[in-house]
This record gives structure tokens, sequence and C-alpha cells, in this order.
């Protein structure tokens, strides 16, 4: 379970950028956070990712407080992360080379990926001859390949056409009901909030804190965004984030 405690922080320049953030995320979980730009979104990510310090607060991940990032938590960015220098293999195998992964065990992870995401015949490609989608997906495929037990995604399909979007989103889903790993998005797009969120996080404007906690039991059928629920749900989100 990952558990933030009344997480605030304060940047050098005096930036509040979250204040007393607090809530929940049960094992296996799927969890959107949404709210206005500059709320402190990606900050709290970070802040969960171990990468960033509380200012006030703590995060503790099955018991333990984060201080310092861990090896069963991937991050994927919006602006991919990807080593420009690195083949399309060699960016999704990184994680496994740090781990001294057995090469034989490292290619079959790697190629497993690979097919899974339609990436095959691009595994000597390098980022630059990539699409915005196909980038998206080495970065998905890099995060997959150290097997998370937690996955962060910092808004990972904002810079992507609405088809591709759907597409990984879909993708997204089956991962998570194939492997229950516990997953938080942080999203500017409701829909895309309420389609992948059990839960939703809703952030006030900076300095960010927690207005409302919406649980979303649906979630979790690629056809939910096809039902009356689905648009009532996104109506109410929709609410909570603008009122």
């Amino acid at each position: 379970m990952i558990s933030v405690n009344n997480v605030s922080k304060v940047y050098e320049d005096g930036t509040i950028a979250l204040k007393n953030v607090s809530f929940e995320v049960e094992k296996g979980e799927s969890c959107s956070i949404i709210g206005p730009s500059g709320c402190g979104k990606s900050t709290l990510l970070l802040i969960i990712a171990g990468l960033l310090k509380p200012t006030e607060g703590y995060v503790e991940v099955n018991g333990k407080v984060v201080r310092k990032p861990m090896r069963d938590v991937a991050l994927i960015l919006q602006d991919y992360g990807l080593f420009p220098w690195k083949t399309v293999y060699d960016n999704i195998a990184l994680g496994l080379r740090i781990r001294k992964v057995d090469r034989k065990v490292e290619r079959r992870i790697v190629c497993d990926l690979i097919e899974r995401l339609g990436l095959k015949g691009f595994e000597k490609h390098y980022p630059k001859q990539l699409s915005g989608g196909m980038k998206q997906k080495v970065a998905i495929a890099r995060a997959l390949a150290i097997q998370p037990r937690i996955l962060l995604m910092d808004e990972p399909f904002s810079s992507l056409d609405a088809l591709t979007r759907e597409d990984l989103q879909n993708f997204l889903l089956r991962l998570w009901n194939e492997r229950r790993m516990t997953i938080i998005l942080v999203t500017h797009s409701i829909e895309e909030a309420v389609f992948l969120g059990r839960k939703i996080i809703v952030l006030t404007p900076r300095p960010g804190t927690v207005k409302a906690v919406i649980e979303n039991p649906s979630a979790g059928d690629e056809n939910y965004r096809f039902t009356e629920e689905f648009f009532e749900k996104c109506r109410e989100v929709r609410r909570s984030v603008t009122l």
C-alpha cells in the first residue's frame, strides 16, 4: 500500500507546490491524480518515487518511509526520457543491465515486450527515427522490463494523437488486469483519469491539496468508456475539478 501523509513541498524560491496532501492507494489499485496546471501533480509523483524530498510529511510504501528511489518502482515521464544514442532494444534493456540480469533472460524479456507493444522490426532504430507514439511505447517497455510492483506515470500520453492515446490506454489497462501492479497516473484529461483510475484524486489549484477522492470501481474494462456510467463519472469529476 502507498500512504501519502500530510505531504507539503516548498521550493527554495518560496513557491508552495503542495500543502498537507494525504491519501492512500491500496496494493494492486489503479489511481489517477488530476488537477489544474501548476497544482503540484508532478511534484507529488516525484516525491512518491523517492526522487524529491517533501518539506513536511512523508510517504510510506508497505509500511516503510520512502527516502530514496526504490528498485521495484518504475517511473514513466511525459518527455519519454529515452537516450538518443541508444537503440530501441538498448533503451528497453537499460534497467535490466543496471541490475546485471543474465543476457539470455534480458533478451527474452525485451523481445517479448517488443512483440507485445508492436515494436518488432524497430529494434535497431534510434529515438529520432520513431514517432511520438513509438517513443512512448519504448518508454513503457523500458519501465515494464524490470517487472515493477509500482508503476508511476506523469502524463505519459499527453503529446499523442487521440487514436494512439486510446490504444496505449487500452494496453495499460490490459497490463494492469494481467499483473495487478499498483499504478498511479498523473493526467490533465478527465476522460483518461476516469478510464484508468479506480480511485481518482482531485487536487486544488496551487498549493495543491486534496479536494476530493472519487471512487471509480467500474474502471478496468475496455468497454467502460462506451457506457453511460462512464460519462456520468466524467461529469462528476469535471464538477469536482471546476467548482
